[in-house]
């Protein structure tokens, strides 16, 4: 009983002595894990982002279009949200700094700030539309 325990300790002393070389492989898999997943999430929410200033450019005062740009500036948020989620959860395990989680959080409440104004007054501008066709009065023709 007593070698098997000698050689049980010896294995973990040699395990112990052996696991950060043996881990270090997994650990560079994961951290590159980390990567692509948080590359993928941004170049989602870059490629949004890139969409808009074309939406901005194309339009004749450089503004975005509250109607056209309402349903990609929720997309923005979205794609934040889902990239801030991954952070937070991730943060021990792909060593996210505090900073990042901060600066993508207020990018976020940004985000869905512009998002809310813009599909607001999106929305007014519809139902003003719809309103005016509706009781719209003609003028009188011929002679008064």
């Amino acid at each position: 009983m007593r070698s098997r325990l000698s050689a049980l300790a010896a294995g973990c002393a040699l395990l112990a002595f052996a696991a950060p070389f043996c881990l270090a492989p997994f650990s560079a898999a994961f951290a590159a894990e980390c990567t692509v997943d948080i590359g993928n999430l941004s170049q989602k929410r870059q490629l949004i982002i890139e969409q808009l200033n074309k939406l901005a450019k194309s339009s004749p005062n450089h503004q975005l279009d509250p109607a056209v740009s309402c349903p990609k500036l929720r997309e923005l948020a979205g794609a934040e949200t889902a990239l801030l989620v991954y952070l937070q959860k991730n943060k021990d395990w792909c060593m996210v700094p505090d900073e990042a989680i901060s600066n993508i959080t207020m990018s976020l409440n940004r985000s869905k700030m512009i998002a809310s104004r813009a599909c607001a007054i999106a929305e007014q501008i519809k139902k003003n539309e719809e309103a005016g066709g509706a009781t719209a009065q003609k003028l009188p023709t011929g002679p008064l």
